[in-house]
This record gives structure tokens, sequence and C-alpha cells, in this order.
């Protein structure tokens, strides 16, 4: 009813242009390094609004909970002491180090490949072995039959594929409309000239 490309109920997201995503990323790793990590949930919550994974909450959530826990760890420290005690320095050093690589770190790298896959991009298709050779052209497929040509000569092929075993059935195909059927033809006529034109090397 819809024909080919989106249903309506799914309509593509349009991509931030790539001035935009940049200065979002400058802001939000300038956010978290200038906060001294304490405002690095800001740059993970971006993230997983973005990209909608509940890894990306989780990881939200924990450094929440690591930032609250370090804010009450600082404000939990007595006033007489001028000076932090070395473990106290440590323990702040290394949550720091942790809250400032780490969220930014991730930050960057998760949103960087969300947005490098493109629109409508999947994961890589790993190699489905050899195609198998053409057949001929159905009488009917595409443009109706032409008046019978005189045949002609096909060179041999420059090698042999090794046989793979018994030919795997093919389920029957849908009924197809008439413009694929169009393509398909032109598809065929196409492959049909260039391997004709590539014989003649």
């Amino acid at each position: 009813m819809h024909g080919y490309g989106y249903p309506p109920q799914q309509q593509p997201t349009r991509r931030p242009t790539t001035t935009t995503l940049t200065l979002l990323r400058v802001l939000f790793v300038a956010l978290t390094v200038l906060s001294c990590g304490f405002l690095s949930w800001a740059a993970l919550l971006r993230l997983a609004v973005v990209t909608r994974e509940t890894r990306d909450w989780v990881l939200l959530a924990v450094a929440f909970v690591a930032n609250g826990a370090m804010f009450a760890y600082i404000v939990s420290t007595p006033d007489s002491q001028e000076e932090l005690t070395d473990g106290q320095a440590i323990v702040f050093l290394v949550w720091m180090v942790c809250s400032l690589g780490g969220a930014t770190a991730y930050y960057l790298w998760a949103e960087i490949r969300h947005f490098g896959r493109g629109p409508g991009a999947h994961a890589p298709v790993p190699y489905a072995g050899p195609v198998p050779p053409a057949s001929a052209p159905v009488p009917g497929y595409g443009y109706p039959p032409g008046p019978p040509s005189a045949p002609h000569h096909t060179p041999p092929p420059r090698h042999t594929p090794a046989p793979t075993g018994p030919p795997v059935p093919q389920p029957p195909q849908p009924a197809t409309s008439q413009r694929l059927d169009e393509v398909r033809a032109e598809l065929d006529e196409l492959s049909d000239y260039l391997r004709k034109e590539g014989g003649d090397r």
C-alpha cells in the first residue's frame, strides 16, 4: 500500500550537522573538565538520551552515584584539618582521574561511534560465499521477449569454481511489482552488456 521506503510510523530521524555535534562534544567535555569531574554525569546523560542503550543508562547511574559519594566524602572531612592527608588525596585523585578520563573518553568514543554509522547503517554483513552463476533470462521477465536472436559465441570461463555441494532449493519468490521487474530487466541487460564488453579485452 505504501510502496518501498519507511513505513508511515517510522520516520527517519534527522542527524545533526557535524558542526553541531562538534560544538556539543566540546561543551560537554569542557563541562566535565572544568567541574573537575563532578559534572561528568551530564555528558553521560546526553549520551544515554541520544543512544537509548541500557549500558549508557547504567553508566550514567554509576557516574551519578560515584559523584554523589565523592561529594559526601569531601563534605565529611573535618573542617579543622587544613590539608588533606595522603590517603584522602589519593582517594580524591583516583576518583578525579577515573571520572574525568573515563567519562570523557567513553562519551567521545560512544558518541562518535553512534553518529559515525550514518542514518540507516547496519553492522557489516559477513561474506556469504560464492554467488551462483546467473541463469538465462526467463520470457516475460521485465520486458516482453524480443525476436529470437542468432546464437552468439561465449568465451569459456577462465577458471572453474570448486564444487560446493548439492544445490540448495530456492524458496518461491513472492509476486513483485511491475517497476521492480523493469529495473531487474534493465540490470540484466546491463550485466550482459558488461560481460560482452569484458570478453573483448
